[in-house]
């Protein structure tokens, strides 16, 4: 294990993170998103809080059916690292950028995600389990607010066995770039690790994102997230998820850019190369701090009648992050990537997109 970085404080947002097209792969949990409009009530109905994200208890099992009884409702191919990598093979257009696993059910509900999944280019490798049906999430959206209650299902069974085999392990030597959203860590922490350490041991790139104030305010989730830090080579989050993670350690700081330096700085194996804290901010710019230094990135700004629906606008930004770290970008051109997919992204109904990008580098 090398000593944690220390290098110089000159930091350059300018280098490329490297310099030839990449492979990605995402491992994460795999949900239909079941979306529709709701009002104040329904959100009450349910105890649900807007822009927060949760695990379903039996009082939410009735919303889907809520859900579902609306005449707006759209079925999409959801779960946060999907959307993500969904979003960056859209925005790379090119063959074989990426690959994405976690667990379905043998059901329908698997198959309309593997079908757009395959359409978007995305390398599919699901693990398929023969009983438990293929997770769900009910997406409240309430103005430009959105509520998720998400019932793992099949999701929640993913195993490391399925990582290990052969072919799924073939795909971790290829891919240069990995990336999961904190809550794979409620799933299958061992697997997150295993692929974690195998980057760091073959300088390659591992992306973690703090997901959602849960995953940092639960005592195991917490845990795992301790254990994975030092493995970990770019940080992304939002500005809630940086205070809740500021507190979970004990820090005093309550300013995003100072806990964003703060994160930079914590302990990291791979001293070859500096943590990179990406911190989104919603319609503020975003903060990107790396060994201590910060530097903002502006986002593009829309109009509030131009924001339909602001599910999948964190996702979005990632993907466009990692669409720029998969043709060897610097920080700069990724986060104007990631601030351009986002504003497409909230212009749409669900996590949906056009067919190409009309992206200008």
């Amino acid at each position: 294990t090398s000593a944690p970085w220390c290098g110089s404080s000159a930091v350059n947002f300018r280098t490329p993170h490297h310099t030839m097209a990449q492979m990605l792969l995402g491992m994460g949990n795999p949900l239909l998103d079941v979306s529709a409009n709701v009002d104040d009530e329904l959100l009450k109905k349910y105890d649900l809080k807007p822009n927060d994200a949760i695990l379903a208890e039996d009082k939410h099992q009735p919303l889907y059916a809520d859900l579902a009884a609306k005449s707006d409702v759209m079925y999409i191919a959801g779960g946060a690292t999907q959307n993500s990598i969904r979003i960056a093979q859209w925005m790379s257009q090119r063959a074989g950028a990426s690959a994405y696993m976690g667990c379905v059910g043998k059901d329908e509900n698997a198959q309309k995600m593997r079908d757009v999944c395959e359409k978007d280019g995305v390398n599919v490798a699901y693990m398929v389990h023969d009983t438990v049906p293929t997770g769900v999430c009910g997406v409240c959206v309430n103005g430009v607010h959105r509520s998720l209650v998400t019932t793992l299902a099949a999701a929640n069974e993913y195993k490391i066995t399925h990582l290990e085999q052969a072919e799924n392990w073939a795909l971790v030597e290829k891919s240069s770039i990995f990336y999961s959203s904190g809550f794979f860590i409620t799933v299958s922490p061992d697997s997150m690790e295993k692929v974690a350490k195998h980057a760091c041991e073959t300088n390659k790139t591992y992306c973690l994102n703090l997901a959602a104030p849960f995953i940092i305010q639960v005592p195991p989730f917490k845990a795992t997230l301790t254990k994975l830090m030092p493995l970990v080579d770019i940080l992304f989050g939002n500005e809630t998820e940086a205070v809740e993670f500021a507190k979970s350690e004990g820090w005093t700081e309550t300013d995003v850019a100072a806990i964003a330096a703060k994160v930079s700085q914590l302990p990291k194996e791979n001293g070859s190369k500096p943590r990179t804290v990406v911190f989104t901010q919603g319609a503020e710019a975003t903060i990107v701090a790396i060994n201590g230094e910060i530097q903002t990135y502006p986002i593009v700004a829309l109009p509030q009648d131009k924001i339909v629906d602001t599910n999948g606008a964190g996702d979005a930004y990632v993907g466009g992050y990692l669409s720029g770290l998969l043709e060897g970008k610097d920080v700069a051109e990724c986060c104007k990537r990631g601030a351009y997919a986002g504003s497409v992204i909230v212009q749409q109904p669900g996590a949906t997109y056009p067919e190409k990008p009309n992206y200008e580098g």
